[in-house]
């Protein structure tokens, strides 16, 4: 179990790197342009670049505080805060007739509510 969830830890933080990386340094104008990256046109440059830097902090909640094995706890609670940020990401996609990536949006949720959970209790980092 504690290997199923590193790869699931490990998995949602590439995710959460690239798509960090990407909207924190690609220009909104070219993300616009992207498949899936269509939502983007409606937001403001700030709001697009917030996003990118929850993302890498993202990134980084997922997997380091459980490597340091500084404040494990935020693994768990890093994974609560990606299921609400997929939950967005649906109805982002949702409204702006990107129907095609909910399915992903929920992969994602799926894999981060079962780090969450396993974290939180089936199998903590501490004992």
């Amino acid at each position: 179990m504690n290997l199923a969830l590193w790869i699931a830890a490990g998995l949602l933080a590439a995710v959460a790197l690239t798509g960090g990386i990407t909207k924190t340094f690609v220009p909104k104008e070219w993300l616009a342009a992207t498949t899936g990256g269509g939502w983007t046109a409606g937001a403001s440059v700030g709001f697009v670049k917030t996003l990118g830097v929850l993302e890498l902090l993202a990134a980084a909640g997922l997997l380091l505080p459980a490597m340091l094995d500084v404040a494990p706890v935020l693994v768990p609670v890093t994974a609560i805060c990606w299921v609400a940020l997929m939950v967005g990401a649906m109805i982002t996609h949702l409204r702006h007739g990107e129907a095609r990536f909910i399915g992903l949006n929920l992969a994602y949720l799926a894999v981060a509510a079962f780090v969450a959970w396993g974290r939180l209790d089936s199998s903590p980092f501490t004992g």
